[in-house]
């Protein structure tokens, strides 16, 4: 008979779980995988490739940095730094055993990781080429998003973490 966290997410789990105070969920991108799933997302966010080049995903990347910056501030959530090998649910752990949260989201890790980045290569008139990998994937910022959440009698914490895959 599984729990109320997996009956409720059961088309969205893979695998099961045996800690019953945390859960983990990953965030994945899988347009940013290919460049052509790239350059598809982009047309649907913007209608066209006319500005897809490395300055405006470098751009894009410190205005979501800069935004979640404020957003947290603004919401009394704390931003940590943490090292890349660092257990991110030991530092939820540490910070819940001095501070009370309630639920939703109570903390946003950051640290940096080698990631997929896309190089947005010019033409000789200037128009947009392929998106071609950097080799070796540069070192980017990862965020974990550090929930709480509340189940009848259990208070599980949850992990989304997610990157931009953009030039940092």
């Amino acid at each position: 008979m599984p729990d109320q966290l997996s009956a409720l997410y059961d088309d969205l789990l893979e695998g099961s779980y045996d800690c019953v105070d945390r859960v983990i969920l990953n965030a994945y991108f899988t347009m940013g995988q290919s460049g052509g799933g790239l350059r598809t997302w982009w047309r649907a966010l913007y209608g066209s490739d006319d500005k897809l080049d490395d300055n405006h995903l470098m751009r894009m990347a410190g205005r979501f940095s800069r935004r979640l910056r404020a957003w947290a501030k603004a919401n009394g959530i704390p931003v940590i730094y943490s090292s890349p090998g660092e257990r991110k649910h030991d530092i939820a752990a540490e910070y819940l055993s001095s501070h009370e949260v309630k639920r939703g989201l109570f903390m946003i890790l950051v640290s940096k990781a080698p990631a997929l980045v896309w190089e947005a290569q010019m033409t000789g008139t200037g128009k947009l080429g392929q998106l071609a990998p950097k080799d070796p994937w540069p070192y980017v910022n990862h965020y974990s998003f550090h929930l709480g959440m509340h189940l009848t009698h259990v208070a599980p914490i949850g992990s989304m973490k997610d990157h931009g895959g953009l030039p940092s």
